[in-house]
Order: structure tokens, then C-alpha cells, then sequence
């Protein structure tokens, strides 16, 4: 006789009562972390204690992470979803700007994807919304009423795909925005006016006008034919344009020498919100891109693989994580040079988050296999990393409490 197990019996009871309970106090046996991670020499210790959020998405959990004056540690974690025989995927992870609550995104929804809605103090479950295909990375709008999340559509055929909006209040989708390819690296400028995607299979960054709700500009990134234009993009079919992308790896394999694709992966916008930043992880490097006269300003170099981006509230550094390369890189905004790259304990870096004092990165590592994820904390000051804590496996999306 087949024989459910804990787990999965936990998710038939929640389905059945259409009810979600996602308080789990204490510890979780896996991964669990009894005693704090120790700081690194010779680098001093917060004087405040710092939270993060982490989603591990090879095992539906969101992890929480403490760092202050004893070192960094796991708190507790929870689960997401209530998918059975697969996992749900928690993929993308964004906090409330009053830290009130925090959304968590399910990837692999059949036929969709869900948002999630959870309390930051108890992780107890606020609600949930259908969005679209593989739904990844969110950001909550900086007056907290909108939601804006990318539907990657990893699984599907590489046609255009949209981002949705979603009200806070009402966990209501209000509108779904067709981009192109593969949506990611999903940010808001500082007025909340203006939301900024990258598509990873049409070389394309695309800006949306959250105050009537459409494409206002795109951008292209191919290196060498750098260019902005009005409007939409250009709806490609499947199968045309697509030639030189990395269409299973994700960001993980590395291009042909001389490769011109930059297979964008993340924009940033700066804080003034007179620039973006793209992240091209095929060719390696960074475009700055002038939002008032929407021109490049520059191209500078960045780490093996550059995958994510996040910029201090003062607008003087970017942390970027290299995919391929197993490193952070820290990068001057205003000259362009990188001032540290500092190596990972495990492969496959995804997300960074800063927190509001601008003192302290953390960056989510996959692990590849039977490996834990993890969570390194660097300083941002002493350009160093200063402690690290496992959670489960494939960690991605991540958020600092405010």
C-alpha cells in the first residue's frame, strides 16, 4: 500500500481545508542550526541585529536569518505551497517597505504559478493570488500598494511572456503586461512610477509606466548595438532570435568566445532613479543606461557570469553575484571599478539584498546536488564576508527585514 509521507500529509490536510497554516515554530530538523555561525576575524561585530528572508526552492521553504552581535544564525523556517508529489518552488521573495509582511512567489504551479502573502512577525499565511507562468522575481512598490511580479515562463516556448500587477490590499491581479522573453531582474525605480525587466532570450530591458499600466520604452543591450527605442518591443516568434542564449543553464553556461549576447539577467535602478543598471550575464559585463535621454552611458566589466544586482541607498556601490564565477563582486557606482570579488563557499550565486543602513550585503547560493543552500552576509565596509549560515536546498530569492 502506498504510504503518504509527514509532508505530504501536511499539504493533503491543508488542500482539504483550503486553509494554509505557515507558522512552524523552532527550528526545522533540516538544515537546522543550533548554535550561531562565528564572525570572521579581525572584523567587528553589529552592534544591532539584522533579519533576512531566504526561499529555498528544491525544498518549499522560506528560511529566517538573524545576524547580529553573536553571528548569524537560522531562526526557523516554514513551508510553502501545497502541491503533493512535486515541489511547489518558492523562486522570488520581497518584504513590505513597513516590514509588515512579506511576498513569496511559486514557480511551478500547474498550469500557473501563485503569490503568496505572508506576516513577517509570525509567518503566518495572508492569502495567495494566480499569476501566470513561472512567476519570479517581485518587488513591492516603495508605498506599499502595488505588487509587480515577472512571469519567467521557463517551460514554455521562448514566445513573449508578461509581467503582472498585483494590488496589495485585495491580493487582485490588475493587469498582466506582455514584455518578451523570459522576464527577470524585476525592479522599481525610487517613485514607484517606472518598473524595469530584463528578457533573458530577446537581449531586451523593457520599461513599464505603472501609471497606465503598459511598455512606455525597451532598450537593447547586444553588446555593440546598444539602443533605446518607444514602445513595445517587437513580438519575435519561438523560434526566431534566440541563437546564442543560454536556453536550459539559466545564466550557467559559459558563452562562445567573442560572444556578443549579453543575455540580460537583472536592472537596477540607481536611487536617484537617473540611471539603470542591466546586468548582461552572457558577455560579462554592466550597461548603464541614461534614463532621461534613454542612451548608454557605459559599459563596464563585472564578474564571470554576472547574475543579480543591488545597489546601497546612497547610490555609491553595487553588489553583484557572478553565477558562473562563484563570487560577489563589488563594484564603485561612480568610477566603475570593482573594489572587491570576494568567492562563495558553494556554486550557483543567486540573490543579494542590502540592508537600509547600507553596512551589509546577504547573498543566496543554490549549492548544486545534496548541498545545503546558503546565505553569506558581507560586509560592506570592511569588503569582506563575514559569516555564513546554511538553509535548504537551491536558495534564491532573498530580502532584508526593515
Amino acid at each position: 500500500m502506498y504510504r503518504l509521507t509527514d509532508r505530504q500529509i501536511r499539504r493533503f490536510a491543508t488542500m482539504a481545508t483550503a486553509v494554509v497554516s505557515a507558522a512552524v515554530s523552532g527550528l526545522n530538523d533540516a538544515g537546522a542550526q543550533p548554535a550561531p555561525a562565528s564572525l570572521s576575524s579581525g572584523v567587528a561585530a553589529p552592534t544591532r541585529t539584522y533579519r533576512a528572508l531566504v526561499a529555498s526552492e528544491s525544498v518549499d521553504r522560506v528560511a529566517v536569518i538573524e545576524f547580529g552581535p553573536q553571528g548569524a544564525k537560522m531562526v526557523s523556517e516554514h513551508e510553502v505551497g501545497v502541491m503533493l508529489a512535486d515541489p511547489d518552488g518558492p523562486h522570488g521573495l520581497a518584504v513590505t517597505p513597513d516590514g509588515a509582511n512579506y511576498y513569496v512567489t511559486t514557480a511551478h504551479g500547474t498550469p500557473y504559478g501563485v503569490l503568496w502573502k505572508f506576516d513577517t512577525r509570525t509567518n503566518t499565511y495572508q492569502g495567495q493570488v494566480m499569476l501566470g507562468n513561472f512567476p519570479a522575481t517581485l518587488q513591492v512598490s516603495p508605498d506599499g500598494r502595488l505588487i509587480v511580479v515577472v512571469n519567467f515562463n521557463l517551460h514554455g516556448e521562448m514566445v513573449p511572456s508578461d509581467v503582472s500587477v498585483v494590488r496589495a490590499d485585495s491580493l487582485q491581479e490588475i493587469a498582466r503586461i506582455t514584455t518578451c522573453a523570459m522576464p527577470h531582474g524585476s525592479r522599481m525605480n525610487r517613485a514607484g512610477t517606472k518598473h524595469y525587466s530584463v528578457c533573458m532570450m530577446d537581449e531586451q530591458l523593457v520599461e513599464i509606466d505603472l501609471d497606465g499600466l503598459q511598455v512606455s520604452r525597451h532598450f537593447l543591450v547586444t553588446k555593440g548595438a546598444e539602443q533605446g527605442m518607444n514602445g513595445a518591443p517587437a513580438t519575435r516568434t519561438a523560434a526566431a532570435g534566440h541563437a546564442g542564449h543560454d536556453m536550459s543553464g539559466h545564466g550557467l553556461a559559459q558563452p562562445a568566445a567573442g560572444s556578443t549576447t549579453c543575455s540580460p539577467t537583472w536592472a537596477q535602478p540607481s536611487p536617484d532613479d537617473r540611471t539603470v543598471w542591466v546586468a548582461c550575464n552572457g558577455t560579462s559585463d554592466l550597461v548603464e543606461i541614461d534614463v532621461a535621454t534613454w542612451r548608454m552611458r557605459r559599459r563596464i566589466p563585472a564578474g564571470n557570469g554576472v547574475y543579480n544586482l543591488a545597489i546601497t541607498r546612497d547610490g555609491k556601490r553595487l553588489v553583484a553575484t557572478n553565477k558562473r564565477g562563484q563570487s560577489v563582486s563589488i563594484i564603485d557606482a561612480v568610477s566603475g571599478a570593482t573594489l572587491a570579488t570576494l568567492p562563495t563557499q558553494r556554486r550557483v550565486v543567486h540573490g543579494v539584498a542590502i540592508t537600509t543602513d547600507d553596512r551589509y550585503a546577504f547573498v543566496s547560493v543554490e549549492g548544486v546536488g545534496s548541498e545545503p543552500g546558503t546565505v553569506e552576509i558581507i560586509d560592506l565596509v570592511a569588503l569582506k564576508t563575514v559569516a555564513r549560515v546554511d538553509v535548504g536546498q537551491q536558495a534564491g530569492g532573498i530580502d532584508v527585514v526593515p
